[in-house]
């Protein structure tokens, strides 16, 4: 038996909301599952949770500023996520 290729196998994350977006969506975090054909980098991420409508489509709308971190590292939409990895979505931080 061989193993499916990692394009063919479903990722699975951990999602971390943080400030108004904890509020927007109701929760501080969640699993995520990516479907195999679904890409595996925080693009992916977006356009997954984006497709859920409402808040989620509102508050990750193009142009909407957000910003991520893959476990703990600042990331950009082109960066990519694998199995178990942590991604958080936050709004971008400022204050003096």
């Amino acid at each position: 038996m061989t193993n499916a290729p990692a394009s063919l196998v479903a990722t699975t994350l951990r999602l971390v909301y943080l400030a108004r977006l904890r509020e927007a969506f109701g929760t501080a975090g969640e699993t995520l599952v990516l479907a195999a054909d679904d890409s595996p980098t925080v693009g992916g991420v977006v356009a997954a949770l984006h497709a859920r409508g409402g808040a989620w489509a509102v508050e990750l709308a193009p142009g909407r500023a957000v910003r991520f971190a893959v476990n703990h590292r600042v990331a950009h939409r082109d960066t990519a996520v694998q199995d178990g990895d942590e991604v958080a979505v936050f709004p971008p931080v400022t204050g003096g």
